[in-house]
């Protein structure tokens, strides 16, 4: 610790990222990256994209993005907002739309970087326990005072998701602050929200392309919702970068976001995938939570959870362990390919015998 450290630092707890390993052999299934390659449309306009441009700044406005993103939701180019990476979109909304005087709401068990942008831009917060079954329940945010509600759906790290009538009845009750919904993991198996936000708008969406259409090195995510909203963070943005997405990233985006049928083929795979792979864990006695997510949430009743993490990865295969209260007995394991999953459950056994 620095004694130029600003307050604000030092009091800081910074979200830890899954681990990005550099060794090589790992069947790496803890970050819950896309198992298969982005849009080979998404790749040829990279490489087609104009070098002699790079010397000049992008769009500031990312115009070309947003007609994309509102042509393939229905939606105007005013109500979608762009950044990199759906947490720089995040970002934004805390401090842009959440912070208020009355404490916002999110559920106990979530993503973890929530605290930690209250932390840093001094928002008040209350979490909202899950039930025992590990999900949202909408009936626990009604009646409650707050200054925003964010939750992801699927959840994050249980994948469990709310269906699109719970969260219009949010709608219908919450009318006085923004509801923030964090679709990260929405095209493996739940509906978007955004098709209510031209009814709703205190509704805002938020959306990467890091994890269904694979391409979380690109680092592109974005915002939907009423132009009011995001005009708002517009404000924010431009007060700290104008100019957030390049041009490569740009053109990757663009094509990424039109090209629905990799998008299907892929996100169906992972699903395929994904229900295998919890029928095998419940052959060795694993208890998994009901998943919607590339991912799955899942306990042994007999084995430490921090323990089969170890033995797992002495067999070079990485998985996320959390040790928070109530769910520090579960593994969170990323869907891989079938040859990743096969691997998975054969050193599973071997754990187990």
């Amino acid at each position: 610790m620095s004694r130029f450290w600003s307050k604000t630092v030092q009091e800081l707890t910074p979200y830890v990222p899954g681990e990005q390993p550099k060794l090589t052999q790992l069947i790496k299934l803890n970050t819950n990256e896309s198992p298969y390659g982005p849009s080979p449309k998404a790749i040829a306009a990279i490489s087609q994209a104009n070098s002699e441009l790079l010397r000049l700044y992008p769009d500031p406005n990312s115009d070309a993005l947003k007609q994309c993103i509102a042509r393939n939701y229905h939606l105007q180019a005013n109500q979608v907002f762009v950044g990199n990476g759906s947490d720089e979109v995040l970002a934004h909304v805390f401090l842009g739309l959440l912070k208020h005087d009355k404490a916002i709401l999110f559920p106990d068990i979530t993503y973890s970087f929530y605290p930690v942008y209250c932390k840093l831009y001094g928002i008040d917060f209350e979490t909202v326990p899950l039930n025992a079954e590990f999900a949202i329940d909408i009936k626990t945010y009604l009646g409650k005072a707050n200054g925003g509600i964010i939750f992801p759906n699927p959840n994050a790290p249980t994948g469990r998701a709310l269906a699109l009538s719970d969260i219009r009845e949010l709608l219908e009750h919450n009318t006085e602050s923004v509801v923030v919904v964090d679709e990260a993991y929405v095209d493996f198996g739940t509906e978007s929200a955004s098709t209510l936000i031209n009814q709703y708008h205190n509704l805002l969406v938020s959306h990467t392309l890091s994890k269904s259409r694979a391409l979380a090195g690109l680092r592109v995510g974005y915002a939907m919702g009423h132009a009011d909203l995001i005009a708002g963070l517009e404000r924010v943005k431009n007060s700290f970068n104008s100019y957030p997405i390049d041009r490569l990233a740009m053109a990757g985006a663009i094509a990424a976001i039109d090209d629905q049928k990799h998008l299907e083929t892929i996100s169906s795979a992972v699903i395929k995938s994904r229900e295998a792979l919890i029928a095998d864990l419940n052959q060795l006695g694993f208890e998994t939570i009901p998943s919607q997510a590339n991912f799955i949430f899942t306990c042994h009743p007999k084995h430490d959870a921090g323990q089969l993490a170890q033995a797992l990865r002495e067999r070079h295969i990485i998985v996320r362990h959390f040790k928070q209260t109530r769910i520090d007995q579960y593994l969170r394991i990323t869907i891989g390919t079938d040859e990743q999953c096969a691997a998975l459950v054969k050193a599973l056994q071997a754990i187990l015998a």
